[in-house]
C-alpha cells in the first residue's frame, strides 16, 4: 500500500499538481477527522442526557413511561355511535 502512495505521489510531483493534491488530502482527511468528532459528540451529548433522565427519575420515584402532553390531561373520548347514518 505504501509503494501505491509513493507512485501516486511521484507522478502527482511529475506532471506538477503535487500541491493540489496535497490539498486535497488535506481538505478529505479534515473533513472526515471533523465529522467524526462532532458525531462522537452528538452521541455523547445524547448519553449523559439519557443518563441524567434516568437519574432524575429513580430519584423523583417517577415512572420510567414518558407521556407526549405537557399540561394536564386530556378527558377520555366519549363512546362513540357504532354506525355512522351520515352516508
Amino acid at each position: 500500500m505504501a509503494w501505491v502512495i509513493l507512485l501516486l505521489v511521484l507522478l502527482a510531483a511529475a506532471f506538477g499538481v503535487l500541491g493540489a493534491v496535497l490539498k486535497l488530502t488535506a481538505i478529505l482527511v479534515l473533513t472526515v477527522l471533523l465529522t467524526i468528532a462532532g458525531l462522537i459528540a452528538v452521541v455523547s451529548y445524547s448519553f449523559r442526557s439519557q443518563i441524567r433522565r434516568w437519574e432524575r427519575g429513580s430519584v423523583e420515584g417517577g415512572s420510567q413511561v414518558r407521556t407526549w402532553s405537557w399540561g394536564q390531561r386530556s378527558q377520555p373520548p366519549r363512546d362513540l355511535p357504532s354506525h355512522d347514518d351520515r352516508y
